[in-house]
């Protein structure tokens, strides 16, 4: 992979769960769901996979997991990050040897490192792997975003550090990427909701939470916007910004998974604690919106 290939629609897969355990047919259920809709690629264990309540051995199993039932058709990013660069470093190093095509790696989450300390941590990630790294900014979580100057520093110096999810939530933001580090530099928006503004300012897609479920119109969307046609892509942003907004109406990834679980996608909306279960408010109103939409 280069960065030309971070374009388009990458999922940011959510893990399917069962009795407390992980739920690997309905795994391959999702991900023939992604195929069959066209998904340009898929991210597995980031955030929305729930990476932070899975032990090492799993996240590892499910990463080679959906190597395996991808079938080499779209490329599998792997997130790999952590706030302990030696634990970023291992991670990434195991996800290779399963298969993955790249690695997703978050800013470092808690103990808040200054932009050196950031250089400094995915410098380390870097020197391990000549595979694409897509960094990942999104303060929100983090406490921290990571600087357009670091980005453009580890970029020089790693040219496969190539592609920045954004969620910081800022046009601004994406205009800064992409006029520092020029147009063979991918930036993929973090957020559904702010695809298609992130796209008429330079980014080349999204990594996506709500392409759990819609995969088509989305991959078309992002197509459309590619070839400058925002008439046509704004269509359907219009039509499913509403989806994108409510599937955060609590914490990712319990929205998108009981709205998989009620189209048949999954056999449960199961998510391990300290994640609950909707309010039965957010189960009405995705109950409505589902309806709406004709996704069920």
């Amino acid at each position: 992979m280069n960065s030309n290939q971070f374009s388009g629609v990458f999922t940011a897969l959510a893990t399917p769960m069962c009795d407390g355990d992980i739920d690997y047919a309905s795994l391959g259920t999702l991900i023939e769901h992604q195929i069959k809709g066209g998904i340009n690629g898929l991210v597995s264990m980031g955030t929305t996979g729930e990476s932070p309540t899975l032990d090492h051995k799993q996240h590892i199993v499910v990463i080679r997991a959906t190597v395996e039932a991808a079938e080499g058709k779209v490329p599998v990013i792997a997130g790999t990050g952590s706030n302990s660069t030696a634990e970023a470093v291992a991670l990434t190093k195991l996800a290779e040897s399963a298969g993955a095509d790249g690695f997703l790696v978050v800013a470092p989450y808690y103990n808040k490192p200054n932009q050196e300390g950031l250089f400094q941590h995915f410098s380390a990630i870097a020197e391990v792997t000549e595979k694409p790294i897509v960094l990942y900014s999104i303060p929100s979580r983090c406490g921290i975003d990571i600087s357009v100057d670091v980005t453009a520093r580890l970029y020089e110096k790693y040219p496969h550090v190539c592609c920045m999810k954004a969620a910081e939530g800022s046009c601004e933001k994406v205009v800064e990427y992409v006029r520092k580090l020029g147009p063979d530099y991918a930036v993929m928006s973090g957020d559904d909701s702010l695809t298609l503004p992130f796209m008429s300012a330079g980014a080349s897609g999204v990594i996506s939470v709500a392409s759990n479920l819609i995969v088509s119109p989305l991959v078309q969307m992002v197509q459309a916007a590619n070839k400058n046609d925002f008439s046509k892509a704004r269509e359907t942003y219009l039509k499913y910004y509403p989806f994108f907004k409510s599937i955060f109406l609590e914490p990712n990834p319990v929205p998108i998974k009981y709205c998989l679980h009620k189209a048949g996608i999954i056999t449960s909306d199961e998510v391990r604690l300290p994640l609950a279960q909707l309010t039965q408010e957010t189960r009405d109103a995705l109950d409505a919106l589902m309806s709406e939409l004709s996704l069920v």
